[in-house]
């Protein structure tokens, strides 16, 4: 499959393989206490492992738990157990068909922001990152789940886009703008 023809999700789950690679296991990521190597373990446990879904997002919903301490054991599991370029040769292959994010309705849904969400964990933690032009139909489909990720902000947010003049969602009663 050419990479034109692949969706964004797609496209974003190889280039952050490439990078990956590229970086090794001890490089830093934006996700507090998190090396490429726990990124790599967390979306391979989470494309493969249908029975640690239950625990993602909990922490964030303030729920944490037993759920989430098994999803996070299954990833440390992964992470020391399997060697780092085989981590990422599974991250690279995507989920087996039998897994729900295998399925092409689930994946588009929980993947699009998933991948361009850790791409950019990954991609703005090394030095001399910059900003990445996304095109236009991308940043339109990314604009519905930055707004749910943004209910889970304390106080609320004003989400502002930048490729859109005056397009902005507040979000609760917080005055915080994030931009973008």
């Amino acid at each position: 499959m050419s990479a034109s023809s692949r969706s964004f999700p797609e496209r974003e789950r190889a280039e952050l393989a490439d990078l990956l690679d590229t970086l090794g296991p001890e490089a830093p990521t934006c996700c507090e206490g998190w090396t490429t190597a726990h990124m790599a373990a967390h979306l391979v446990v989470r494309d493969r492992r249908p029975d640690a879904l239950p625990g993602y997002g909990t922490e964030e919903a303030g729920l944490g738990g037993p759920l989430a301490s098994w999803s996070h054991r299954l990833e440390d599991q992964l992470r020391t157990v399997t060697p780092f370029p085989d981590v990422v040769a599974r991250l690279r292959s995507g989920p087996p068909l039998w897994s729900p994010m295998g399925w092409p309705l689930v994946a588009r849904m929980f993947n699009l922001a998933e991948y361009a969400i850790h791409h950019e964990d990954v991609r703005r933690a090394q030095p001399g990152w910059v900003p990445r032009r996304l095109p236009r139909e991308v940043q339109d489909e990314l604009w519905t789940p930055a707004t749910l990720f943004a209910r889970r902000t304390r106080g609320g947010v004003v989400l502002r886009r930048t490729d859109v003049n005056g397009v902005e969602q507040r979000i609760g009663s917080g005055a915080r703008t994030v931009a973008g």
